[in-house]
């Protein structure tokens, strides 16, 4: 029971992590290989907002750390990926050095060591079918559900959202109806931003705030991505599961240690036997040739 409890929790922790990564992909076709970043650097906003701001509710520092996230996001866009936009390979280069940047800069500005954490929204745990689960674990799966719902609501009954899944499916044709591509790229970076703020923010008071996390977040990032689909929201919740219960079991049966192990040998796995993911739509390797 206990690996089924954490497994979900597990899971759900992944799809968090890889929403905004997937938003942006499925909505501009932009890797965002600065998400992991992002997810730091909101983190570390929030931190100085709490600890340097004396008096500041933990609230606002929250609401101060994923805006300017989400604004930053918009400028990577609007200064830097908009010149390189449609050339996938300097994308994925661009994004990477940015937030190669952004870790880099932060570890020389003095984020090392694990003195830096956020706190948890309640203290103390519950038991759940006999588990021991704690309130901010039983927050994020709640965050987690509640932000999926209203994402779905978002992109089928508001016109941005509309646009959004407008230039998702057939940009030129959206873009002859008036909808304008740049704008929405802007956007769709902005709530990933936002989102990978929001995962951050959720999950960051579970450890503590280091470079080297915004290094893992990207890698299981993409690990969902590539399993469940490039641009496939069904596929980001299946491939959560799947590398979400493969790591419970793993860390319960061998060590904690293999958990980005089973992340990285899933991806190759994926890319040997379906390159497309679970629910991917990318032509596959024979019909390619």
């Amino acid at each position: 029971m206990e690996i089924v409890v954490y497994g979900i929790i597990n899971s759900i922790t992944l799809s968090l992590i890889s929403l905004g990564f997937t938003l942006v992909y499925s909505i501009s076709r932009v890797p965002n290989f600065a998400h992991g970043a992002l997810y730091i650097a909101s983190g570390y906003l929030t931190w100085i907002f709490l600890n340097k701001c004396s008096g500041m509710p933990y609230l606002l520092a929250i609401i101060l750390g994923i805006a300017i996230t989400s604004a930053l996001g918009a400028m990577i866009y609007q200064f830097i990926l908009v010149r390189i936009r449609g050339m996938e390979i300097s994308e994925i280069i661009a994004t990477y050095a940015i937030g190669l940047a952004i870790l880099e800069g932060l570890r020389w500005g003095g984020l090392r060591g694990g003195t830096f954490s956020l706190p948890a929204f309640f203290a103390g745990s519950v038991n759940i079918f006999g588990v021991s689960v704690d309130y901010q674990r039983i927050i994020i799966v709640g965050a987690g559900a509640l932000t999926f719902t209203l994402l779905y609501l978002f992109t089928r009954y508001t016109k941005i959202g509309l646009a959004f899944r407008g230039i998702a499916q057939d940009e030129r044709a959206a873009m002859m109806l008036g909808i304008n591509s740049d704008v929405t790229a802007v956007l769709s970076l902005a709530i990933g931003s936002a989102l990978a703020g929001l995962a951050a923010i959720l999950l960051l008071p579970l450890g503590n705030i280091v470079v080297e996390t915004g290094y893992n977040v990207l890698i299981f990032a993409i690990a969902v991505c590539v399993i469940g689909g490039l641009g496939s929201w069904g596929g980001v919740v299946a491939a959560s599961f799947l590398i979400g219960f493969a790591q419970i079991l793993t860390e319960s049966f061998l060590s904690a240690h293999y958990q980005m192990v089973v992340a990285l040998l899933a991806i190759i796995i994926t890319l040997l036997i379906k390159p497309s993911g679970i629910f991917g739509k990318q032509k596959e390797l024979e019909e390619r040739v």
